[in-house]
């Protein structure tokens, strides 16, 4: 559990999960409870897009194709430029995350509301929950997991199975996280486990 972690008097909350957890959809009931919450992985596909000094850096790091004929991100090259390059990907990383950190703290500071919500994929693996008040970890079997994103996205076995591979294992994230929910079941249990996270928080800040 980490302690303090406020920004300009408001509490953040870490949510995470690995692909195929449910995160989103947890984001999704808290954001209907009436709670702010910020989508990292939404912001980062969109700074790489209006941020000229970020398109600058992409575009010096992995090349022109980075961008297409249109200056839109070129996704497809960029993942398959940096998905067996460690090195790259880092590097990838050490200039996007910190532009999302700056619109983050933007966002939190125009935000009024005592509890503001993160999420977040990389929140374990990045240290971001040190400056988190508590986090949140959507989990679920691996198999589960591997049919939700074959169902939704159209890949094979394969190719999921090597996406959660290369992520941190959910062991270790469930030894970081302060609160777990196990997203094995039906929607109605997701949004009840979630209410009930929520009251706990609630119930911490009396």
């Amino acid at each position: 559990m980490e302690a303090g972690s406020l920004h300009t008097g408001k509490k953040i909350i870490g949510i995470t999960g690995g692909i195929g957890s449910g995160k989103s959809t947890v984001s999704k009931f808290i954001e209907e409870l009436g709670f702010p919450v910020y989508d990292s992985d939404f912001w980062a596909k969109e700074l790489v897009n209006i941020d000229k000094n970020l398109k600058s850096r992409i575009i010096e790091l992995l090349g022109e194709e980075s961008y297409d004929e249109n200056g839109k991100y070129n996704r497809k090259f960029v993942a398959e430029k940096v998905f067996d390059h460690q090195e790259l990907l880092l590097k990838l990383n050490q200039i996007i995350h910190p532009a999302v950190k700056i619109h983050f703290e933007n966002w939190v500071k125009a935000q009024n509301a005592e509890f503001v919500f993160k999420e977040t994929a990389l929140l374990f693996e990045l240290k971001l929950n040190e400056s988190c008040y508590q986090s949140i970890l959507v989990t679920a079997d691996e198999n589960i997991r591997i049919k939700r994103v074959m169902d939704r996205d159209g890949r094979t076995y394969r190719e999921v199975k090597e996406i959660i591979d290369k992520q941190m294992p959910e062991v270790d994230k469930v030894k970081l996280a302060d609160f777990v929910i196990q997203n094995n079941t039906d929607l109605e249990s997701l949004k009840e486990f979630t209410h009930q996270v929520i009251d706990e928080l609630k119930r911490m800040d009396l």
